[in-house]
């Protein structure tokens, strides 16, 4: 695809429209599957191109977990088939019948689930986003237009290329899915403030991007979250199975919005819990920052700042507390927490209760890993994102978040008095 300079972008956007209309009565689980076909067949080709994405990030001194975010591999594009052959196989999204009553004056009234039309998507560095995002628009009968992150444009070049060249194959509009493919920064603002040519954004990165959407979107807005997670050792954790979760939640795959960031342990097993746990979380490379009843029990850990509590790493980095009970921790979570994913390790019926009851998340764990907080792992076949509003989507987005409804109403020639 040509670049798309700010001028033409609103052609694009009226090629995606155009496109859309032809989604909801054509094969679209065929064409997901010849997408995943074609994702198997240019592997090399896809490889090539993140490899050439890769190299220029490590170039700028980029941390290993945010390079790994935009790495592809061989099980990375095998993942990408996988999912697109797992949302081609889940029921139709669309033309359901949600709900359905008749009048009194014998008026019947049928809500009906509909595409969106035009999706937008803005993103950084995960050019898996680049599939999941337009296997699902396409499964919800919507065209989507993507615009990552210049750090990942060969990729996403490269991925766009495949998905529409299957699309093509499988007699569905090439335009169904679209790149903005530019690193222009100002194409960003011109999509959120293109009212009535786009349905609805997605943001999906850092704070940053999050924060720039929502203050220039002229355009409905799914707002997908940052991650300031934590995980809560209560006074009756299993502490054997504390320390895998606590682990697990931050190590196994630091870079994504999931992962935890702060871990918080009740007083009356810190003690007994800390030193065996931060001494394996330090030798798989975490740096540690905690307060001062932690430090006072672990060697090694530096002093934990204000802005610790409150910042999502995205790196092997973990913020460590001790609190006095459950009270202390879920002020804690209320106050840093940003409303993603919260855990609590616990054999205490009582307190994993009111943890569910009081923490103000989009996913709240009682004896797991946040890592569990996405698409796939709910099976959804993919995500598009995962919400921290309180709209009518709230926490990973599949097929169900992304249609919207419309009311059907049948009569015999009924008017109003």
């Amino acid at each position: 695809m040509p670049a798309t300079p700010t001028s033409s972008l609103a052609d694009l956007l009226a090629r995606a429209r155009q496109a859309s209309r032809a989604l909801p009565d054509a094969d679209r689980d065929a064409a997901l599957r010849a997408i995943a076909e074609a994702l198997e067949a240019d592997g090399e080709a896809l490889l090539a191109a993140n490899a050439r994405d890769v190299a220029a990030e490590r170039a700028r001194g980029t941390p290993d977990s945010r390079v790994d975010r935009l790495t592809l591999d061989a099980g990375r594009i095998a993942a990408m088939a996988a999912a697109c052959r797992q949302v081609a196989a889940l029921p139709d999204p669309l033309d359901r019948v949600l709900d359905g009553w008749r009048l009194p004056n014998g008026l019947r009234v049928r809500k009906v689930s509909v595409p969106f039309g035009v999706l937008g998507m803005i993103y950084e560095s995960r050019p898996n986003v680049t599939v999941d995002a337009g296997a699902l628009a396409l499964k919800a009968g919507s065209a989507v237009v993507l615009r990552g992150s210049s750090n990942a444009l060969n990729s996403n070049r490269a991925l766009v290329a495949t998905m529409r060249r299957a699309l093509g194959g499988a007699g569905l509009p090439q335009d169904a899915v679209q790149l903005i493919d530019s690193p222009d920064r100002a194409l960003v603002t011109e999509l959120l403030t293109a009212h009535g040519a786009v349905d609805l954004v997605i943001p999906r990165g850092g704070a940053g991007l999050i924060r720039h959407v929502v203050e220039h979107a002229r355009v409905p807005v799914i707002e997908t979250g940052v991650g300031n997670c934590h995980v809560y050792v209560h006074a009756q954790a299993d502490l054997g199975a504390a320390e895998a979760i606590a682990f697990n939640a931050k190590v196994q795959r630091p870079g994504v919005c999931n992962a935890a960031e702060t871990l918080l342990v009740d007083a009356s097993v810190a003690e007994a819990f800390l030193p065996k746990a931060l001494a394996r979380l330090a030798a798989a490379g975490v740096e540690l920052v905690g307060c001062e009843r932690t430090r006072a029990l672990v060697d090694g850990v530096r002093p934990a700042t204000e802005q610790d509590w409150a910042t999502e790493f995205l790196d092997l980095k973990l913020a460590v507390r001790v609190v006095d009970g459950l009270d202390q921790a879920l002020e804690h979570i209320g106050r840093y927490g940003t409303q993603h994913s919260e855990a609590i390790v616990t054999r205490d019926l009582g307190a994993a209760e009111r943890f569910r009851r009081e923490v103000d998340a989009a996913a709240v764990y009682v004896n797991a890993s946040t890592r569990f907080t996405d698409g796939f792992e709910f099976g959804f076949g993919a995500e598009i994102g995962i919400s921290t509003q309180k709209m009518h989507a709230r926490g990973p987005m599949g097929l169900a978040q992304i249609v919207t409804h419309k009311y059907l109403i049948d009569g015999e020639g009924q008017i109003r008095s």
